[in-house]
C-alpha cells in the first residue's frame, strides 16, 4: 500500500511515524505546519493508508496505544507485525458493534422453522460456508452447499417457499450471487446474507442481513483476497446463538 503513495505523501508517512508520539495531540492544522504539508495531503495520506481521514488515524493510534498496554506480550514485537495482529482486533471489535441483536434473533427463527438451508458463496468466503454448513449439518438440519456459479443461479430457481438461502459474500457484488438472491427474493424464499457491504447489490434481495465490519488495509493489495475475518465471526455467533436457543426451547 505504501508503495502507492507519492514522494509528499510517503515523506509525510516518515514523519508521522518518527513521531507516532506526538500525533494523537496535533490538530490537522499543527501537523501540517511542523510536516510542511498541507492539510490536504495529510488527509490524502491517512486516506491511502486504510483509514477515513486524520481524525480517524488519530483514533486509532490512541486505541492501538491502549491495545499495546493490555498485550504486553506484544511489546517486543516488530512495530509492523503488531499492527497486524492489532489489525485483526480492530476487525473483530467493531464487527462486533455493528451486529444487531434482533437480526441474530431473525436468523436464528429462520433457521429454526426452514425445511431445507442452502448456502451460497464464492472465493475465500466458500470456507466460511464450509464450515457452516457442517455445523448446521451436525445440529440436524438439512442443507446444501453450492460455490458453482452456474449451479448458484439454476439452484436459486427451484427452492420452496419454506426453505431458507443463506449468502455468505464480503462485498456483496458478485453477479453470481446476486443474481441467486434475486431468484430467491422473486420466488418469495426467505434470504440471509452475511457480509461487509451495506450498499452490496444484494441486500435489496436479501431479507435479513448480518454486517460485519470491512477494514480498509490490506496485505495482499494486488489480489482480492482481502480479510474474511468478519463474516467468520458473524457466522459463529449466529451458530452457537441458534444452538442456545435451540438447547433453552427443547
Amino acid at each position: 500500500m505504501k508503495n502507492k503513495l507519492s514522494s509528499s505523501e510517503k515523506y509525510l508517512w516518515e514523519y508521522i511515524q518518527n513521531n507516532l508520539d506526538d500525533i494523537p495531540n496535533l490538530s490537522i492544522v499543527k501537523l501540517s505546519e511542523d510536516a510542511n504539508v498541507s492539510t490536504a495531503t495529510i488527509v490524502r495520506t491517512t486516506k491511502k493508508m486504510g483509514y477515513s481521514g486524520y481524525t480517524d488515524f488519530r483514533q486509532q493510534l490512541t486505541l492501538k496505544r491502549k491495545d499495546t498496554q493490555q498485550y504486553k506480550n506484544l511489546e517486543k514485537v516488530d512495530h509492523d507485525i503488531k499492527q497486524a495482529i492489532l489489525k485483526n482486533k480492530y476487525e473483530v471489535d467493531n464487527t462486533l458493534k455493528m451486529l444487531n441483536v434482533g437480526s441474530i434473533e431473525d436468523a436464528i427463527q429462520k433457521i429454526k422453522k426452514s425445511s431445507d438451508i442452502y448456502i451460497f458463496a464464492r472465493g475465500f468466503s466458500e470456507f466460511i460456508a464450509q464450515e457452516l454448513l457442517v455445523k448446521l449439518q451436525l445440529l440436524g438440519k438439512n442443507c446444501v452447499l453450492s460455490t458453482d456459479p452456474n449451479i448458484i443461479v439454476t439452484m436459486s430457481k427451484r427452492i420452496r417457499r419454506e426453505d431458507l438461502v443463506i449468502f455468505i459474500t464480503l462485498n456483496g457484488e458478485t453477479k453470481e450471487l446476486v443474481a441467486g438472491a434475486k431468484n430467491a427474493f422473486d420466488n418469495g424464499v426467505s434470504t440471509l446474507t452475511i457480509t461487509t457491504n451495506e450498499e452490496g447489490s444484494i441486500i435489496k434481495y436479501s431479507e435479513m442481513v448480518l454486517l460485519g465490519f470491512k477494514s480498509q488495509t490490506s496485505y495482499f493489495p494486488d489480489y482480492e483476497v482481502r480479510s474474511r475475518l468478519p463474516l467468520q465471526v458473524i457466522s459463529r455467533i449466529l451458530l452457537d446463538s441458534y444452538v442456545i436457543r435451540t438447547q433453552k426451547s427443547q
